[in-house]
Parts: C-alpha cells; structure tokens; sequence
C-alpha cells in the first residue's frame, strides 16, 4: 500500500463518526477525494458523492457506507454515573473496563466503563452486561460536576481505541473499520481511475452514505436523488474461521481468500454474473456467500430504490465486527479495490441487465 494511501487510511479510520455525526470523517474523506474528481454532491443528512462526468447520462454508483456504532449518554444519575442508550448495534458485553470519548460542545470528555471486581460481584451481577448495568465513570462526584464539564443527554460517546497494523502489516485491527474501510476503498478505485487516465464514458458516482447502521438511512436518501442506472456496494461481511462461529449458519467464510460475492434476491443476477466473469479473467480471487430476505448491508436500499437499481454487493472479510479489534487482511483489502476497479474500467455506459436476459 502507497505511503499517502497508508496516512490517509490512518488518519480516516482513527477519526470519531458515529450514526448521525458523521461530518468531521466525511471532510477527510472529500480532502483526499477531491482530486480524483470532478465534483461533490451532498445531502441533508451528510451523505456524500464524489463525481468523475458528472453530465453523463448513464450513472454508475459505487457506494461505502461512513458511520459507525456508538452510544448517547441517557442519564445521569445523582452521583455522576452516566446510563446509555445505544446509536446503532452496539454491543454492551465489549463495554467494562473500555475508555471512551463522551463528545460534547465544549470537546472531548474521557470517560470510562466502569465494572465490579470480579471477586466483590454477587451472584445476580454474575450475568453478561446489559445496557441496564453498564455506565460511564468521568471522574466526577456528583451530575452537576458532569454537566459542568459539558455533558448532557444527548451525547455521543465512542471507544477511544485507534487502528494499528497486526503482523507487519498483514492485518489491520480498529474500531470502525466497518466500513470506513470501505470508504477508503471506494476513494482508491477513483484514484487509480485518475492515476491511470482512464476516460469513462459515463458518470461514476462514488458515494460515502451515512446512517447505515441505524437502518440503511443515508443511502436509502442518496440513491433516489441519484438514480443509478447500477450500484455496486461494498461492506464487511463475518469472517468464520475464528473460534465460536456457526459456519453451517453464516457460510464459510475467510480473510486472505479474497473478495466476498453475495447471492441473494437484492442482487441482480446477470449483474453478478458479470462481476465474477471479471474476476476470473484478470484472476482476482473470490468467495461466494448467501443472503436469505435481505442482505442486511445499503445494497437493500439500491436495489429497491425508484423503480429499481440493478445492485451487486462486493464484501471484504472481517474479523471481531462490531467491536474495537476488527481485523482485515490487507490482501483483501487490496483485491476488493481491484475488483470494483477492473470492473470498472470496462464497462460502456450502455449496460441493460434485464432480468429475461
């Protein structure tokens, strides 16, 4: 990976963006964006969309999404322990002994999650935490102390912890990598775009949603004002090959294998037979999973959007999702941004992938 990619990368996953805030990473991410591009577009809610033709009529849209799980501070109580409620999938059982980031107007306020011994717990304590026995410690005796420091309800709160290279470089490991990391890549297929002066000849929206994981919101936004023609969405998918995975229920599924194909009723076919012929011409390699009613990922929200998008979903592994240890191999990395580039760069502008085809 290039010195620039690599800072970028660093710099991208280590920054705070948690469902709704998202603004301060969707800025670094148009920075290093901008010159790979024509023009932005951006919504409302902070969506954004990075243009390369922006006059073309057929418009093809490749899309991460850029928000992360979180918490809101729910209340105080009369000593100066803060309760949660959670911003997206947050999961309480990662939560004890974690340093945090309570965000609020007068900066950053550093907290912690608290927890009883485990020689002083009495039985009933005993239980895997919940959003009910959780609570953040910020260092103060009583509410008032805490709202002078400028925490309210309504705040968010992220974990502090920031991305590091595993194994000389052979793993990435952070929170939030799900799926920044797919902010990064869709921002390195435009550069290699510019780089290697490729002419499209048509309009290739690269898109950075927000809200996903609250439910798919931004891109469900995004994709009517766009109107794509086809989207192709990248997202993080479980790998299995740690301990406690059911492989019969989730698929086999492992980082260094490659890119990971969805099948599935979001999914246009014909499209998806389109994508892996290109993998297996230029040679990239692939894994193939399944999706049952939905594919849980901003593809739904492409698929379905108007009177339909022909949507395929490109996802990379990962390991520990939803916690601040994912891991990605960067192999992986590497060849999802290769495949969506390759894809890319052959296409005509004038694709029908009708469904009797």
């Amino acid at each position: 990976m290039r010195t620039e990619s690599k800072a970028f990368l660093e710099a991208y996953l280590n920054n705070a963006s948690p469902t709704g805030f998202e603004s301060k990473g969707q800025k670094l991410w148009m920075n290093y964006l901008r010159q790979y591009v024509d023009t932005f577009i951006t919504d409302i809610y902070g969506s954004v969309v990075g243009v390369i033709n922006p006059e073309a009529p057929y418009k093809v849209a490749i899309e991460a999404h850029a928000d992360e799980i979180a918490y809101y501070v729910n209340y105080i109580n009369e000593k100066g322990y803060i309760y949660l409620k959670r911003n997206g999938g947050s999961d309480p059982l990662i939560a004890p002994s974690k340093r945090v980031n309570i965000h609020t107007e007068k900066g950053i306020v550093k907290a912690v999650f608290g927890w009883p011994a485990i020689h002083v717990r009495t039985k009933e304590k005993e239980d895997a935490p919940t959003l009910k026995t959780i609570f953040l410690d910020c260092g103060c005796d009583n509410r008032e102390e805490v709202e002078k420091l400028g925490v309210h309800v309504g705040c968010v709160v992220t974990f502090e912890d920031e991305m590091i290279w595993l194994n000389d470089g052979k793993f990435i490991t952070g929170r939030a990598l799900d799926n920044r990391i797919g902010g990064f890549m869709i921002a390195e297929v435009a550069r290699l775009i510019k780089e290697n002066k490729h002419t499209l000849p048509f309009g290739l929206y690269i898109i950075n949603s927000v809200q996903e994981e609250i439910g798919l919101r931004g891109a469900e936004m995004i994709s009517r004002r766009i109107k794509p023609n086809l989207a192709i969405i990248t997202d993080v998918c479980h790998d299995t090959q740690s301990p406690m995975y059911d492989k019969e229920m989730i698929g086999d599924i492992s980082c260094g294998k490659g890119p990971v194909l969805t099948y599935g009723p979001a999914v246009q076919n014909n499209l998806l037979r389109h994508i892996i012929r290109i993998a297996q011409e230029k040679e990239i390699p692939f894994q193939r999973t399944t999706a049952d009613r939905s594919t849980g990922t901003d593809t739904d929200s492409f698929a379905y959007s108007a009177e339909g998008v022909a949507s395929a979903l490109i996802s990379l592994p990962l390991k520990y999702m939803h916690t601040t240890v994912e891991c990605v191999k960067t192999e992986d990395v590497e060849n999802v941004i290769r495949l969506m580039y390759e894809f890319i760069i052959q296409l005509k502008g004038n694709e029908n992938y009708s469904y009797f085809d």
